[in-house]
């Protein structure tokens, strides 16, 4: 197995894990998303010439159950550019986090069709284009915080040098150097989780996906963490894909808000976050920041509707 793509990170250049957002010197914005309609929504394809991270189109998913058919997915089309951080919100049993599984290949839709970084979403697993983040940090308990963090390289074929330069690279960049020889059970909830972003980012995957890994833990500890990702994310300029049931965690992350209904998942609405890059949980006060929370509650009221 080749170790490294193209793409991965040269560890004698500094500059490269610590990057800003290069592309916005160069790259026109997406325009904003107003949807009048869920109809609307399933037909909104972005037209922009940035490159699409995510590009899903008309993706329904049906499991086969021993109680029948269940419908998680209905007739799914969203399109994600390069370098944006989009959530997906919506009552539990959605399909957000079928949403995010059909998008790593990790369940495959009944229709439709998914490419990541204009490759089928089974060659971009193959090829490890992302990282998975689960809503549990998954850390085994008899490794230390390294070897945790080391894992994903060691299966990957990656140098013995290489494996401790990434490992302290990005215990660093989640500001957890000096934990390394800790274990995972010395470590609080938001540590543990700390752990799992870098581990997901050890092979500098193109695409962080999320599958709401902040849920178990408090407010506090929680806004804290929102904060950190947000900063990790204008510093390695990557693409995330962030699934969460807050509506406040939504906005305050995003660049844009998928809601969607109650099953099967459809897309109800997406939403703009125009906020600055770097932000600080100040704007939670503002009047825009309310206004487009105050969205999100209509559009997840609307998703109800159609159970009525």
């Amino acid at each position: 197995m080749t170790p490294q793509r193209q793409k991965a990170l040269k560890l004698d250049d500094p500059d490269v894990t610590l990057r800003r957002d290069v592309r916005e010197s160069h790259v026109a914005p997406i325009e904003p998303v107003v949807m009048n309609s869920a109809a609307d929504a399933r037909a909104e394809v972005i037209s922009s010439p940035q490159r699409l991270a995510v590009d899903v189109r008309n993706v329904s998913l049906t499991f086969e159950t021993a109680d029948g058919k269940v419908d998680a997915l209905s007739d799914v089309s969203l399109q994600i550019a390069d370098g944006e951080f989009v959530s997906f919100i919506g009552p539990s049993g959605c399909g957000k986090t079928t949403m995010l599984r059909v998008i790593a290949d990790l369940q495959q839709p009944t229709s439709g069709a998914v490419l990541v970084n204009g490759v089928s979403a089974e060659q971009a697993r193959l090829e490890r284009r992302y990282g998975y983040v689960f809503q549990a940090p998954a850390l085994f308990p008899w490794r230390t915080i390294e070897k945790n963090l080391k894992l994903p390289l060691e299966i990957m074929g990656f140098s013995d040098s290489e494996q401790r330069q990434r490992a302290a690279r990005y215990l660093a960049l989640v500001n957890l150097t000096g934990f390394e020889r800790k274990f995972p059970w010395q470590l609080s909830g938001g540590m543990q989780q700390r752990v799992s972003i870098a581990r997901a980012l050890s092979f500098d995957p193109e695409l962080l996906l999320m599958d709401e890994p902040f849920g178990a833990l408090d407010e506090i500890v929680r806004d804290h963490l929102n904060e950190q990702l947000l900063q990790l994310w204008d510093k390695t300029g990557k693409t995330v894909l962030f699934v969460t049931h807050s509506i406040p965690e939504a906005v305050f992350l995003s660049t844009r808000i998928v809601v969607m209904s109650p099953r099967p998942g459809r897309i109800i609405d997406i939403i703009d976050c125009r906020f600055p890059r770097v932000r600080t949980l100040e704007i939670r006060e503002t009047a825009e920041f309310l206004k487009i929370a105050q969205r999100v509650r209509v559009g997840l009221r609307a998703g109800h509707s159609y159970d009525e």
